[in-house]
């Protein structure tokens, strides 16, 4: 049966006996109401064409100048979903073949025509455009999930090679110009032991529900994601794999502040507590000490306590510095001027050492709003220890300013000997120290700074490699 609705037929036919041949027969058939018009310009019936005049076109191979495979190649180009059914005098299996390669819906001889057969061909070609008509419609609507989506979403091979990817995922695997090009998955996930376990999963062909990965994208910046893997055989009996990556970046960003807070919070307590307890008998001791008698030759020995009092003093003094907020005005700097001075403050320590030194800055300044004389002692702090972790003579120390779209960042490399792993999420705690001689305050109080100046922290490190530390600041809008 042919749809019950009213159908309109063009045919694109330059000899008039023919048309009427075929519109006879086409009228002969029973069911809906058929209206079937002439055109016999192959110009004119191009304009029709792209305006979506009619539900079906029969067009003869020959028109004039031009053929009907022609006219199917500027239907496809105008994106036309039309059936479009090609006619010609006798059968020519080379051009049921273009036809068909062209688009064509069906292939009929003219000398074969009859009622029953364009009913049937009608019939056909309506069912098959109404079928295609509904999965573009689905392909469109699932294709715009793909695009649209707020999670990463890809296509990759059995070796996760991947193969597809919506907006999401390649910016988070390529930044946010989004490129293009392909590469493998497991190139973008640094920790090896989360590495390792999904490719133990992709070998046994086994899908993956949910699993935590950290993802450096091309232009190094890093996100925590909720990988998901699943296997799917493809037409060709292919495997593939369907993969979702969902950014947890921000929570995963809130938890460790908030963790480090509670860790500070505890800390601060701990070290008000110990410096209100110290003080008092210090100040006692120091009152005594100016009233201590003394010979000239014990003058010395009174010296040294007097010294030692008043350094213990300082080290209090420096410690509830660091419970306190800090209070600081905030100007646009360049970082490029900032590094430099902080790489002044330490330059005797590189000298001596003979630690060999790169900067990798770009040519335009990289503006911040910072407090300049703060930024300078967290910077140095950790550039102090990149040097103590060198081997004299033979360590090189590279600072690295980087551009990106939100961010600028700041990347201190040493070769040094490196931190072991399960060390990294201690290494901001006060007193913490892998120095015989250090007390633990230097990278907690630099951490402070870089918090009270809303900067990313990150550090990467591997045993006899080197650490490399990430500080990320917000750019500032164009014109500030």
């Amino acid at each position: 049966m042919l749809q019950t609705h009213d159908v309109r037929i063009a045919i694109i036919e330059d000899d008039e006996e023919d048309y009427f041949l075929i519109s006879d027969y086409i009228k002969e058939i029973e069911g809906p109401t058929i209206v079937v018009e002439w055109c016999n310009n192959y110009e004119k019936a191009l304009l029709k064409l792209k305006a979506r005049e009619y539900d079906i076109y029969f067009v003869d191979y020959r028109l004039g100048k031009y053929t009907g495979l022609d006219f199917l190649q500027q239907a496809s180009l105008a994106g036309v979903e039309e059936p479009i059914i090609l006619l010609t005098g006798k059968g020519n299996k080379d051009i049921d073949i273009q036809a068909m390669r062209s688009g064509a819906t069906d292939y009929l001889v003219k000398s074969e025509l009859n009622t029953e057969k364009l009913e049937r061909c009608i019939r056909y070609s309506l069912d098959r455009a109404g079928d295609l008509k509904e999965l573009t419609a689905r392909e469109s609507k699932y294709r715009n999930l793909f695009e649209n989506s707020r999670d990463g979403i890809f296509i990759a091979d059995a070796s996760l090679h991947l193969l597809e990817l919506n907006h999401a995922a390649r910016t988070m695997l390529y930044g946010l110009s989004g490129g293009e090009e392909k590469g493998n998955l497991c190139d973008f996930i640094t920790n090896d032991a989360q590495r390792t376990a999904i490719l133990r999963h992709i070998n046994n062909m086994e899908n993956v529900a949910a699993i935590e990965v950290e993802i450096e994208s091309k232009t190094r910046q890093t996100k925590y994601c909720l990988l998901s893997l699943s296997f799917l055989e493809n037409q060709t009996t292919e495997q593939v794999v369907h993969g979702l990556l969902h950014d947890i970046t921000a929570l995963k960003k809130a938890e460790l502040v908030n963790l480090q807070s509670q860790k500070m919070a505890v800390n601060e307590r701990l070290m008000q507590t110990l410096a209100h307890e110290i003080r008092n008998p210090l100040n006692n001791i120091a009152l005594s000490l100016e009233h201590f008698p003394h010979s000239d030759d014990q003058l010395h020995l009174l010296d040294i306590m007097e010294r030692n009092t008043a350094r213990i003093n300082h080290i209090l003094t420096e410690l509830l510095d660091i419970t306190r907020p800090l209070e600081l005005t905030f100007q646009k700097h360049s970082l490029q001027e900032i590094m430099d001075e902080s790489l002044a403050m330490i330059i005797d320590r590189i000298k001596l050492q003979d630690i060999v030194v790169q900067k990798n800055y770009p040519e335009l300044p990289l503006q911040i709003t910072a407090n300049k004389s703060k930024l300078i002692l967290a910077f140095t702090n950790i550039l102090v220890n990149a040097i103590e972790a060198m081997e004299s003579g033979k360590g090189s120390l590279s600072v690295d300013l980087t551009e990106y779209e939100d961010a600028n960042m700041v990347c201190i490399r040493d070769s040094g000997n490196g931190i072991p792993e399960e060390y990294l999420p201690k290494l901001f705690e006060p007193f913490f120290t892998l120095k015989k001689k250090g007390v633990g305050l230097g990278l907690s109080s630099s951490l402070s700074i870089f918090q009270s100046h809303k900067a990313d922290v990150r550090v990467k490190s591997r045993l006899n490699e080197g650490t490399s530390f990430y500080i990320s600041f917000d750019r500032l809008p164009n014109g500030q």
